[in-house]
This record gives C-alpha cells, structure tokens and sequence, in this order.
C-alpha cells in the first residue's frame, strides 16, 4: 500500500514543479505523438469497433467497454494524415477530457516520459487541423 501512495505522492508533486508526464504514441509512422497521463484512464489492444452511421470521418466507431458505451476517434485521420488502417494491429488509448471519455485510435504506444514545460513545442504550422492539437 506505501508504495502505491508513494507513486501517487510522485505525480502530484510534478504539477507544483512545473512538470508532467506524457504517454508516447505514434500514428503509423516514426512521428511521437504525446498525451498528459493525467487524462488517460487506460491503453488498449482495439477491440472490435461498431461504424456509426453518419459519423464525422474521424469517428471509426464505438467500442463497448464494460457496459459503457465509447466513441473511438483515429487521431491520424483527425490531424490530417492517412486513416490507420484497418485491421491492423491498433491501440486505443481511453482519455477523459470535460467528464466524457472517449478513445483515441494510435497505431502504437511508446512510453511514459517526465518533461518539464519549456520542453514542451507547439504543433509544427501546417501540421493538420489545428484546433485538434495542442
């Protein structure tokens, strides 16, 4: 039990000194992506998704998880690049974000780091839609 408490004692210490923790993922190419771990619930394999008829493109579908009903978004295609394709061998990272959770479709997760805030650079201009990145 001290040790779980120790990890949560970590990581809340991190936003006092101006640091967080993003988990690494990829969109089918060597390109990092990250994610605060702050908002990630949990990473999975994809499971099988339902098309929603009439769904924004980057919509791929919903997924059932434990009885809750989850869109899954690929983040590829919401930033402009190739859809993930089908199939293959995919991860859903589930995030909560304004009290709705949803999944981000990744092609594969990389790893936690710690970073410090000036580290942090913005979105390249030109890279996707801009209002899905930050």
């Amino acid at each position: 039990m001290a040790g779980i408490l120790d990890g949560v004692d970590q990581r809340t210490q991190l936003v006092g000194q101006n640091r967080l923790e993003l988990l690494l993922f990829t969109l089918g190419d060597r390109q990092r992506y990250g994610i605060n771990v702050f908002k990630v619930q949990e990473v999975i394999h994809c499971p099988t998704l339902t098309a929603v008829p009439h769904a924004h493109p980057i919509v791929r579908g919903i997924a059932n998880m434990r009885g809750r009903t989850i869109p899954v978004m690929d983040l590829a295609r919401a930033i402009g690049k190739r859809p993930l394709p089908e199939g293959s061998d995919l991860f859903v990272i589930i995030t909560e974000y304004n009290r709705s959770v949803q999944g981000f479709l990744v092609s594969a997760v990389d790893r936690i780091v710690n970073m410090n805030w000036e580290e942090i650079l913005p979105p390249p201009k030109g890279m996707g839609k801009d209002n899905y990145l930050t």
